[in-house]
């Protein structure tokens, strides 16, 4: 039997209150589609965890900002059914931006403190965007549990920390960043490189290697660390710095001194494509 897809909100609900009369836990894992190992990981860890699993897929308008690559973002809805299907999914949420955002539509939910810094920093409108579609899509399918990617360190600990706030009756589920055979990360952003650009991309993880290996020696100056990665990430002609940084793992503010739980993340530019990547203290 094929995967089934709900492109309405009220399709969700009805399916979702089916499996609640049989007592089955419901997992969902957000994504924006043109999904990869990385995703799969986390439709696995969800489908291991729970009896019934919804894989939102939904390029959300309102998390990317002016001059954004929201119409180039990559999308192929009879290639993600495929792999959810593999990996033992059982409904895609697929709506329309009209089906998520009805005209009129005036509610946001905005965070301070942790959406200021690394991302927040240079895509200011990005995690309300985030937390609004999240907040909604935890209100639409109710999951016992969500999963997200180490990857976006910095959007699991906002909606993390949204979840708490707003005493949101869900558990949080972080996966392990999942890296091609050389090292990248896996992102449908890595599909924007051409093939220089794509051998140029390893600097990212390099950086990220380098760090951690300093680190894991017994560095503890954060500064130190930053300009190690930053200097090797210089190295590379096609590469453009966004940030280096080491925060808090909590809060996402910036330390002077890395000790549990701390952050480093990058945001780089290789060509006119904006990848990140970090590794966790």
């Amino acid at each position: 039997m094929s995967i089934q897809i709900a492109a309405t909100v009220e399709e969700v609900r009805s399916k979702v209150k089916e499996w609640r009369k049989e007592g089955l836990s419901v997992g969902l894992v957000p994504t924006m589609g043109y999904l990869h190992e990385g995703h799969g990981s986390l439709i696995a860890k969800s489908v291991e965890q729970n009896d019934r699993t919804v894989v939102s897929v939904f390029v959300n308008p309102t998390q990317f900002g002016p001059n954004e690559d929201l119409e180039a973002y990559p999308r192929d809805l009879e290639r993600d059914a495929a792999f959810c299907q593999s990996l033992g999914a059982d409904l895609i949420f697929h709506p329309e931006p009209q089906e998520m955002y009805r005209p009129g539509f005036c509610t946001h939910v905005n965070m301070d403190i942790l959406t200021e810094t690394l991302c927040g920093a240079s895509r200011p409108v990005h995690f309300g965007g985030v937390c609004t579609v999240c907040s909604k899509l935890f209100n639409i399918v109710g999951p016992d549990r969500a999963y997200f990617g180490q990857k976006d360190a910095q959007q699991l600990a906002i909606i993390r920390r949204m979840v708490e706030d707003m005493n949101m009756d869900l558990e949080i589920v972080g996966c392990p960043i999942v890296r091609e055979e050389d090292g990248l990360a896996k992102s449908s952003r890595n599909t924007y490189l051409s093939e220089e650009e794509r051998k140029a991309a390893l600097v990212l993880s390099k950086s990220i290697f380098l760090g951690q290996k300093m680190v894991e020696e017994g560095e503890t100056q954060a500064a130190a660390v930053k300009k190690a990665m930053t200097d090797l990430i210089k190295a590379e002609p096609l590469a453009r710095i966004d940030y280096v940084e080491a925060v808090n793992g909590l809060t996402m503010q910036p330390i002077e001194t890395i000790s549990s739980p701390a952050l480093i993340a990058i945001a780089v530019y290789i060509g006119k494509t904006r990848l990140i990547d970090n590794f966790i203290v």
